[in-house]
């Protein structure tokens, strides 16, 4: 059984992700601003962290410390949405984007990469929308710019620790019948559940990193 990681747990593909991995009997360290979804799930661990600051992201790391010796897989699966015209987004909500789905990610995976196991897996969950050449929509210039650092950042990692471990991907998800969809593309229907989604990104989590390194994998039957 592995030890994972998984950051935005409290909802959507996230949620299900830890529910998932938990049940087949992994060890599971969660993430969110709200754990109360999570609270006394077996083999869960929750930690009500606010990913946007920087210094709540080192008490988290140093108090876990203690506790678990080593992490097998990492999944960066939290994001921000915001859906506004480009005319009307601000520069600190552009930035509070930012925040979480690049430089949370950035910090997070730098102050563990300690505890990460060599031959371990660090995998972020982006977006098709920060896929070059792919569809794009008005209204997610913040998001879906975000998401195409992200997948930059991904490239960039798998790079410097090639020879090193751990291994680096990310999955460019399309759409998943989530909250976060809702927010996006009100009234969409997505061809996937979180719950399938999930199903997915363990595998992926557990044994992609034997096949991939530094990889970009779309994951989408749709558009958006």
């Amino acid at each position: 059984m592995k030890t994972l990681l998984v950051t935005g747990a409290s909802r959507g593909v996230g949620f299900e992700i830890c529910k998932q991995a938990a049940v087949e009997g992994h060890k599971v360290i969660t993430l969110s601003r709200n754990i109360t979804p999570l609270k006394g799930m077996q083999n869960i661990h929750p930690f009500a962290v606010d990913l946007s600051i920087e210094s709540a992201l080192v008490d988290f790391v140093e108090e876990i410390k203690t506790s678990f010796r080593s992490i097998d897989v990492l999944i960066n699966n939290a994001g921000s949405l915001i859906n506004k015209p480009f005319l009307e987004i601000s520069s600190s909500e552009f930035e509070e984007v930012y925040k979480v789905n690049v430089f949370a990610v950035a910090t997070l995976t730098r102050l563990l990469l300690p505890m990460i196991n060599t031959d371990g897996h660090v995998l972020n969950i982006t977006s098709i929308g920060g896929v070059q050449g792919s569809a794009k929509f008005p209204g997610l210039s913040a998001y879906s710019s975000s998401k195409g650092a992200l997948i930059i950042l991904t490239e960039l990692l798998a790079e410097e620790f090639k020879e090193s471990g751990p291994s680096f991907n990310a999955l460019a998800l399309g759409a998943v019948q989530t909250e976060m969809l809702e927010e996006a593309f009100p009234g969409y229907q997505a061809p996937h559940s979180a719950a399938q989604m999930a199903d997915y990104i363990i595998d992926f989590a557990l044994k992609g990193h034997q096949f991939y390194n530094g990889k970009i994998l779309p994951i989408s039957s749709s558009t958006p």
